[in-house]
């Protein structure tokens, strides 16, 4: 589910929910089920998981994201300044 918050002119800040799996792998991964699932190398203590998420999707989109809701949840809310389908796309090349 992704929607458009709009806010100044020119700056399009979209919001995407997605789904993280803290420790489940020893490489960082993206893939595509009901929402974009995202494999993190470290465990969720102590905020690394959100801390290891925030810098690789930096990597991915450009863009460093704002987790917008979910900082203790697995199903996350981030926000970012691109298009929806400029994520999409991005996430997608890493997938």
């Amino acid at each position: 589910m992704i929607g458009c918050v709009t806010g100044q002119q020119n700056l399009t800040m979209t919001e995407v929910y997605i789904k993280v799996k803290p420790g489940e792998d020893d490489r960082f991964r993206i893939e595509f089920k009901d929402f974009p699932t995202i494999y993190l190398e470290n465990e969720a203590e102590a905020g690394r998981a959100n801390t290891e998420l925030v810098n690789r999707l930096e990597q991915v989109l450009g863009q460093k994201p704002g987790i917008v809701s979910g900082h203790q949840s697995r199903r996350k809310k981030i926000r970012v300044d691109l298009e929806k389908e400029e994520i999409m796309e991005r996430l997608k090349e890493h997938g």
